[in-house]
């Protein structure tokens, strides 16, 4: 879409485009703040396939400068990130208003739907006064990895392409109705955002593979992020989750992250409880926004 006035302009990214979108999404990450769509949450949806990623992204922009990315995580969810300098500016806030709750936009249809903005108060003060209510609330929790991490006690592997296998048997057996396949993790890994990721899978002293998760970096010196995180069904009440969050921090700090970033709906207790044992510090809530 041509830019002829310097007006913010909503454009679908090519496939081309997607690694510098994940180049920039990493940027605008930062410590101590409520965690919002991260280069990991696109790497995570590339499970789907590139075609499903560029068909669900969309950037606004103006001469040539993304000032915000969205990820259609599913027809009627969409994920917000927006650059840390625009977060006080109103003009980006009414046109992504305007462009979110104009069906003819093509990012939401009619009828119910939901937004996750964690971090522009600006637009969420605009959706909430155009009729928007509150919805699901969702706890972000960091842990700062300038210190050493503990052991997670158990033997962990990193995912490679004869192992993947085991891993999206892990996730089938850690989520209700996961579906995932080696096929998922192939294409997964093979998107530029897993160029600074780790598949992991924790084995418990039985050698049972018993936990999974993929830790996602943002680049040197930026919060990385953990999605997926799982145990085995049958395995949990053993402290696995702690063992396999222990691992996905250390896989962060060693390619050098500062912190670590989780995000879990509010009613999960048990995970935020996990979390917190761990060492991880709550950063804040923030409640999803719904239109019906």
């Amino acid at each position: 879409m041509a830019n002829h006035n310097g007006s913010i302009v909503l454009t679908r990214p090519r496939s081309d485009e997607i690694s510098q979108i994940i180049e920039v999404l990493g940027q605008w990450q930062e410590d101590e703040e409520v965690v919002q769509l991260h280069p990991g949450d696109i790497g995570w949806f590339q499970r789907f396939g590139i075609q499903k990623v560029t068909g669900s992204l969309r950037t606004w922009s103006r001469n040539g400068k993304v000032f915000a990315i969205g990820l259609l995580d599913g027809p009627d969810l969409l994920r917000l990130a927006v650059s840390p300098q625009l977060k006080t500016s109103e003009d980006l806030a009414q046109q992504m208003a305007i462009d979110i709750t104009k069906p003819e936009r093509g990012i939401l249809p009619n009828g119910a739907v939901t937004i996750e903005v964690k971090s522009f108060e600006l637009l969420r003060t605009r959706l909430i006064n155009d009729g928007w209510e509150l919805d699901e609330s969702w706890t972000s929790l960091a842990l700062n990895l300038a210190e050493p991490i503990d052991n997670c006690g158990l033997r962990v592997e990193v995912t490679n392409s004869n192992t993947a296998d085991v891993r999206s048997a892990v996730q089938r057996a850690s989520f209700d109705n996961s579906s995932f396949t080696k096929e998922n993790w192939e294409s997964m890994a093979s998107g530029s955002a897993y160029k600074n990721a780790r598949c992991l899978v924790a084995y418990d002293k039985d050698e049972n593979p018993v936990a999974t998760s993929t830790a996602w970096s943002a680049g040197t010196g930026k919060p990385g992020l953990i999605e997926p995180l799982g145990v085995d069904v049958d395995h949990r009440g053993k402290g696995h989750g702690k063992a396999i969050t222990l691992a996905s921090a250390a896989a962060l700090q060693e390619m050098g992250a500062s912190s670590v970033m989780v995000c879990t709906i509010t009613s999960n207790v048990g995970a935020i409880a996990t979390y917190k044992a761990t060492g991880f510090k709550v950063m804040g809530e923030v409640q999803d926004l719904t239109r019906s």
